[in-house]
């Protein structure tokens, strides 16, 4: 029996090995432990998008709800609080409670024979190291050793306080709150650099089971832990027994789970994330725990008033009718108001930005601004009889009405289609077309397509687009792009902000005259309504065939606010839209540009510019054009050096004469002639035999005397007309013609645009 038992050197010499090895084990693996400097760790935490204002909310975009402060702006108070709460030893450990540890094995073992709950003895230290380090709960043995180890080894490397720190910047307090200013915006509503000493420990004692001893869920025990806490505050001379006596129980706010997108919110948010992506390279995901701070372009005064004026629309609108609203900034081209529809949560679509619907008259401005690039002016005149006939294409004007031959200002004025249409026909579709994307439709819009009828609005346009497009108007023919996003930073640094250069599409000199042209609409056209603001507006009107959609878009020099209405069936097919408001029940009036749309844009920029300072459009440079030569004049007698006398009337008009000889002359020879005595010449075209270009009438004739900046009417020739054949037997020889008799003064009257 003597020879089976060991001896005591081979039982000392063994437990010896044993704790040599077990020391070599821990030594290797603490060794082994590489603690990340914390400057390297970036913890999830919240972005956050403001109004324009930049203090504003707007939403938030997180995976985990943190808001990482600096450890001097966490108060003792706070810090005191959770060390009384979780670990009492904490200044004075070496990252771990062995106490708390030998408790809690005792506690694991009875647990496995009784079937009970496992508990844990972590420190701070540990419960820092296992979700800073490892994102996670260490549940396992071989994880708690390193969970241990880690601790000791960062206890070495790291201050108390920062470990501290970085532990309530990392845990979970409930109310989906990570970390403690988090925490203390959802118990309290205030940041953590407010709380009171009662306020902190609260929050404290909830760490271990955040939900379930949230004084909203569990008050008594959320209580019960306040005293604990408050006890160990006294206990740790953190704060005195009669200081600790004198505190009461904290009220929590209120606090519910919201659906952050309802409403607006849910709209701007898209486009927010949308333009985050595609413009600053910024992904959901880096959205979602990157701490971002966004500041958008909405304005939410303006933002309000649009919800506000769509809600003050008739209550008999129809229930699938579609409103959009939208504002430009004319300074920076940011949205400052998008109405895409009532609620986000009830129907994720934008009917600003992704809804479409035809134009309608509100394209006829790109024809105009065609036309005067090609050198057409507002005094030249077409016919505005209805209806006409464009090869297969039949026109008419709204209710059928006549006008006679009107000036491009008249035809814009009361939005003449038969007039637009011919003008459009003479400078060519694809000239309008061409207009119009460097305005700002996009070139990919459905129906953009270079015919005739484009002038009419067939194109099917988001209204995001149509205010950008009337935003190079207002900016004197400078193309800004549209954005949401002002500005995005990190930490205060700046990450992203939109490209501030716009690019000069158009002369200012004709923007002036198209912003000229749709103030008269304004003024005496079919945007009327518009007019009772008492201050300077340029806008269009718009209605689709049918009146499937409805739009008023209009500018000052400051805002550019498009107004659209479309109605769609059950398979988002566009529907005529049914009257309602006062515009309901009255016979041949339908829902147009010039009722709902209009009605809007008055309650909603109407509030919007009150009180604000009024701006004035720029001057028309095309408006009286300079003479380049001395007007032909009879002069009465020398003129004395000085006036006797402050004359009593206005000095007569001074008088010119037509020149002769522009019958028969090209398009280009006859207007230099004619400009450069102070007139403005009015060119109309009409299928002839003569050559492309050449002046086959005037009106007033050769030699008529006229008042300077009176326009003359000038007829020239487009060449034979296409329907009529040629002839089919030779021509008879030609003679020497004998010289035309002196042109006689009688005006001819030009034949009208067929």
């Amino acid at each position: 029996m003597r020879r089976w038992i060991p001896s005591w050197r081979f039982v000392i010499g063994s437990t010896l090995t044993m704790v040599a090895l077990v020391c070599g084990v821990v030594i290797a693996a603490y060794v082994g432990i590489h603690v990340p400097n914390p400057n390297d760790i970036t913890l999830p935490q919240r972005s956050t998008a403001y109004y324009s204002d930049g203090t504003t909310e707007l939403a938030s975009f997180a995976s985990q709800d943190r808001t990482i402060i600096g450890k001097d702006e966490i108060p003792d108070v706070v810090k005191d609080a959770v060390v009384s709460a979780e670990d009492r030893t904490f200044y004075e450990n070496s990252g771990i409670d062995v106490k708390g540890l030998g408790r809690a094995a005792i506690g694991n073992v009875k647990a496995i024979f009784t079937g009970g709950k496992k508990t844990g003895g972590s420190s701070i230290t540990q419960q820092y190291a296992e979700r800073y380090y490892t994102e996670g709960t260490t549940t396992d043995y071989v994880g708690k050793f390193k969970e241990v180890l880690t601790a000791v080894k960062i206890d070495r490397e790291q201050s108390k306080d920062e470990i501290l720190s970085n532990y309530l910047n990392t845990i979970y307090f409930g109310r989906g709150a990570y970390g403690i200013e988090s925490a203390a915006q959802k118990y309290f509503g205030i940041s953590a650099a407010d709380l009171t000493v009662s306020q902190a420990a609260l929050i404290a004692g909830i760490i271990p089971s955040p939900n379930n001893w949230d004084p909203r869920n569990n008050p008594a025990k959320a209580e019960q832990r306040w005293n604990y806490v408050l006890d160990g505050m006294v206990a740790g001379i953190y704060i005195t027994q009669a200081e600790r006596d004198a505190l009461v129980f904290p009220d929590t706010i209120d606090y519910s789970v919201t659906n952050t997108l309802e409403g607006q919110t849910g709209y701007l948010v898209e486009m927010v994330k949308s333009e985050l992506e595609s413009k600053a390279s910024i992904t959901a995901a880096e959205l979602n725990s990157g701490g971002l701070k966004i500041v958008t372009t909405i304005d939410k005064s303006m933002q309000d008033k649009a919800v506000a004026a769509v809600a003050a629309m008739p209550d008999d609108a129809p229930a699938n009718l579609s409103t959009s609203i939208v504002t430009i900034d004319a300074d920076t081209g940011g949205f400052l108001a998008v109405y895409g529809g009532a609620d986000y949560i009830t129907k994720q679509f934008n009917s600003a930005t992704q809804g479409e619907a035809q134009a309608g008259s509100t394209f006829k401005p790109f024809t105009l601004m065609a036309a005067l690039e090609a050198g057409k002016t507002l005094k030249d005149t077409f016919d505005g009889n209805s209806p006409k006939t464009f090869g297969d294409y039949k026109v008419s004007n709204f209710g059928n009405v006549d006008y006679g031959r009107v000036t491009l200002e008249k035809a814009t004025e009361q939005s003449i289609n038969t007039a637009y249409v011919a003008l459009n026909e003479e400078i060519g579709p694809d000239k309008t077309v061409e207009a119009a994307t460097r305005a700002g439709i996009p070139a990919d819009t459905p129906d953009l397509l270079p015919v005739p009828s484009n002038v009419l609005g067939t194109a099917a346009v988001h209204p995001v687009d149509m205010a950008a497009a009337y935003t190079t108007f207002a900016t004197n023919g400078v193309a800004l792009t549209p954005h949401i996003v002002a500005s995005v930073s990190e930490n205060d640094t700046p990450r992203y902000t939109p490209a501030a250069n716009g690019e000069q599409v158009f002369t200012p000199e004709n923007t002036a005259e198209v912003t000229y042209a749709l103030t008269k609409v304004v003024q005496d056209g079919s945007g009327k309504t518009v007019k009772s603001l008492g201050v300077p507006i340029a806008g269009k009107t718009g209605t689709s065939n049918d009146n499937k959609s409805a739009w008023f878009v209009g500018y000052t020099p400051k805002y550019v606010t498009a107004v659209a209405l479309y109605q769609s069936g059950p398979n988002n097919e566009q529907e005529t839209i049914t009257p309602f408001g006062k515009y309901a029940g009255k016979k041949n009036v339908g829902i147009t540009g010039a009722t709902i749309p209009a009605d809007v844009w008055t309650d909603y920029m109407g509030k919007v510019l009150d009180g604000q300072p009024v701006l004035q459009f720029p001057e028309r440079a095309k408006a009286t054009p300079p003479p380049t030569q001395a007007p032909t004049v009879t002069p009465t007698e020398e003129p004395t050096e000085e006036p006797t006398e402050e004359p009593t009337e206005e000095p007569a008009p001074t008088t010119v004469v037509v020149p002769a000889g522009l019958v028969g002359r090209n398009e280009a020879d006859a207007r230099a002639a004619i400009a450069g005595l102070g007139l403005n010449p009015s060119v109309s075209s009409r299928f002839d035999k003569s050559a492309v270009g050449t002046v086959l009438s005037v009106t007033p004739g050769d030699g008529a005397t006229v008042e300077s900046g009176s326009t003359v009417a000038v007829v020239v020739s487009k060449g034979p007309d296409p329907a009529v054949p040629p002839p089919t037997t030779a021509p008879p020889t030609t003679v020497p013609p004998t010289p035309s008799p002196t042109p006689s003064p009688t005006p001819t009257v030009p034949v009208p645009v067929p």
